[in-house]
């Protein structure tokens, strides 16, 4: 597959070394985030390009598009792309990308049209699968090689989503808002999804490859039980799909990172799963929400400024150490979790 790595400008000898030695070496430190205003400042850029990750993912609300003009949509990429710590970001640090509604265009709307413009400019290859797949851009990578992999699955959670379940204006303003929760509820129409069926058999089938670590990157949170924003859980179907398929093949390794929320938190989920999920969601580089909807699958507290996320990887140790750390405008530490391979790989 294309080699993500870049290296450093260096003599022809030493750039093939590196190239080699790039092409099959793990990342030890992907950074990521989700919502950023490309009207706003970024100043958290500063801090993550301080950090020279191996890999930065854009979980999604990536610019906020909020139009149907395709022209204005894509003059908005290029304002993102103007800014000076995104172009440091682009020039030393391999980036991959999602969309969320935002990104979409007028919250939800375009499709085509939106998709090549943000396809291209995240430098997505012409000849991509994600250009003209007829159910979304979802896509896979695979870094590393024998027991040192990391995969990134990246479902697309947009273009095929069934309509949201919404509760009534009263009793959102009687109940919901009071708690701190959004308009959404779980659908009770039977076979709803986020996803669609074509997409199902594909993240089954990717769920299935050999990885040390198999890192879902979801533009939505998937472990909080119900927010009423939207989530995972307002599909209960997808979600319990999900967790099924990692139970019924036996997948090591699956840590989740997410964003959307305009919070940043560590979810942590076991019910009926074989070991515990850990779910680190980022939001966002310049969204702030101080009416954090409750969780009871949280870790510890929350943080409503803004923030990326770091899963940093040491793979010298016999049982590699896994470190989740949200990070702030200073790259100074919010909120961590540690664990090591083997508490989520019980199936060796």
């Amino acid at each position: 597959m294309k080699n993500l790595f870049k290296p450093l400008t260096l003599s022809a000898l030493a750039l093939s070394l590196v190239i080699s030695a790039s092409v099959t070496a793990a990342p030890s430190k992907i950074l990521f985030g989700s919502c950023g205003h490309q009207d706003k400042n970024i100043p958290i850029f500063n801090a993550i390009n301080k950090e020279q990750g191996d890999l930065f993912i854009f979980l999604g609300d990536n610019i906020y598009g909020d139009t149907n003009d395709m022209d204005v949509l894509a003059n908005k990429y290029q304002r993102l792309g103007a800014k000076p710590g995104f172009k440091t970001l682009k020039a030393q640090t391999p980036i991959i990308a999602m969309w969320d509604d935002h990104d979409f265009g007028q919250n939800d709307a375009g499709k085509e049209q939106s998709r090549q413009i943000m396809l291209n400019f995240w430098d997505e290859p012409a000849n991509s699968a994600r250009r003209t797949r007829p159910d979304g851009i979802y896509t896979s990578y695979m870094y590393g090689e024998n027991e040192q992999t990391i995969q990134v699955i990246m479902p697309d959670l947009r273009w095929n989503r069934d309509a949201l379940n919404h509760v009534g204006e009263l009793e959102y303003y009687t109940k919901r808002k009071l708690n701190n929760q959004g308009p959404y509820s779980p659908s009770e129409v039977k076979g709803a999804s986020m996803i669609g069926e074509a997409q199902w058999q594909w993240l089954e089938q990717e769920l299935k490859k050999p990885a040390a670590i198999k890192l879902i990157a979801s533009s939505l949170q998937l472990l909080p039980d119900f927010t009423g924003w939207e989530s995972w859980a307002n599909f209960p179907e997808d979600r319990n799909r999900l967790f099924a398929l990692i139970k019924k093949h036996k997948v090591n390794g699956v840590v989740i990172i997410s964003g959307d929320t305009h919070w940043g938190e560590i979810s942590k989920y076991k019910q009926n799963l074989d070991y515990p999920l850990i779910e680190m969601t980022s939001s966002g580089l310049t969204e702030k929400w101080k009416d954090v909807s409750p969780n009871k699958h949280r870790v510890g507290d929350f943080t409503h400024n803004v923030n990326y996320g770091d899963l940093s990887v040491d793979w010298q140790q016999t049982d590699p150490a896994i470190s989740l750390k949200l990070k702030g405008i200073d790259g100074e530490v919010i909120m961590q979790s540690d664990f090591s391979l083997s508490s989520i790989s019980p199936y060796k």
